[in-house]
This record gives structure tokens, C-alpha cells and sequence, in this order.
């Protein structure tokens, strides 16, 4: 793959995942009850973008130096996520 082509799936990657992190965030808002029927869906579908676009784009930069505060948001964000997977899980189990 050309660097041309390694520069546009990076920025479709990021596009990805920041796309992914807005509809969790829109997600997020819609658990308040009156919207309460989209919240659900909204925050998986969020979750699942944002997951495939920021895998996508470390595996676009592989073997590039990265700093180091950059792997940390990067777990930070992971440990978000499953977290949010948990809750997700219990607030579905439990109504």
C-alpha cells in the first residue's frame, strides 16, 4: 500500500472511531426516559464504531513510534468502553 493510500485509511479510521464516539455520545444522552427506546441501540452501535475505527487505526500504525501518553488514552479509553459494556449488560438484564 502507498503512503497515499496508508494517509487516506488513517483519516477513514479516525473518521470511524470519532464517528463511533458521537453516536455514543448520543447514546448516552437519549437515557433519559423519554427517549429512552433509542438509547440502547444508539450506545452499542456507538461502541462498535468507535472499537473498529481505533483497532483500525493502530493497525494502520503499526511499527510508527507513538508517545507514550498517546497508549494510555488509548487503555483509558478501553477500560471506558468495557465499562460501559457492563452497564449496558446489567441496565438490559435488569430493565
Amino acid at each position: 500500500m502507498s503512503d497515499r493510500d496508508d494517509n487516506g485509511a488513517l483519516k477513514a479510521a479516525e473518521l470511524l472511531s470519532t464517528a463511533g464516539a458521537a453516536v455514543l455520545g448520543a447514546g448516552l444522552a437519549l437515557l433519559w426516559p423519554r427517549f429512552g427506546n433509542f438509547a440502547i441501540p444508539l450506545i452499542a452501535v456507538g461502541l462498535v464504531g468507535h472499537a473498529a475505527g481505533m483497532v483500525l487505526k493502530h493497525w494502520l500504525q503499526r511499527g510508527q513510534p507513538q508517545p507514550g501518553w498517546s497508549h494510555t488514552l488509548v487503555w483509558l479509553c478501553w477500560l471506558a468502553m468495557a465499562v460501559l459494556m457492563a452497564g449496558l449488560g446489567w441496565r438490559v438484564m435488569n430493565g
